[in-house]
């Protein structure tokens, strides 16, 4: 038997995407959390650039900070709403709808840890050229990864 999953990609029942031909737990893990340090560092990268503030290698340490209150919110909440779940790695579809659901639950606390690290509160316009510009970054790369992934993985599916 065989369940075809939202992304038309046939699975056969009881077997799982990550099997031999397909990527590690250990790897897929460490891609994901690696590639979405860098969404949380671009994205303070380019608001620190716009805003006229140190944005290169020598600010490093201030672009961190600038950008861990967001990545401390996406990390304490998106594991738990199934953002590193296996199998969206091979799944576009349902590795974005969990993408934005994930940031979507998220952006609140780093919004909060970002108010408080900052003591104050800032304009309006910020809680949305975060929240929007922060969910562009992580599907401009989690998305390509797992259609990437589902590529490979069917290419192997047919040579097996």
């Amino acid at each position: 038997m065989k369940i075809k999953n939202t992304d038309n990609l046939t699975i056969p029942a009881g077997e799982q995407p990550d099997d031999k031909k397909s990527m590690s737990t250990a790897r897929r893990l460490s891609t994901l959390i690696v590639g979405d340090v860098l969404v949380f560092l671009i994205f303070s990268m380019v608001g620190r650039s716009s805003h006229g503030e140190a944005a290169g290698l020598d600010a490093f340490g201030q672009i961190v900070q600038t950008a861990a209150p967001f990545a401390i919110g996406w990390f304490l909440i998106a594991p738990f709403l199934g953002a590193y779940r296996r199998g969206l790695e091979v799944e576009p579809g349902r590795m974005a709808r969990r993408t934005l659901l994930a940031w979507l639950c998220s952006w609140p606390l780093g919004m909060l840890l970002r108010c408080i690290a900052e003591q104050r509160i800032p304009n309006y316009t910020f809680f949305i050229v975060s929240f929007l510009s922060i969910a562009v970054i992580l599907l401009i790369w989690r998305w390509p990864f797992a259609l990437t992934n589902s590529i490979r993985y069917r290419q192997n599916q047919t040579t097996a």
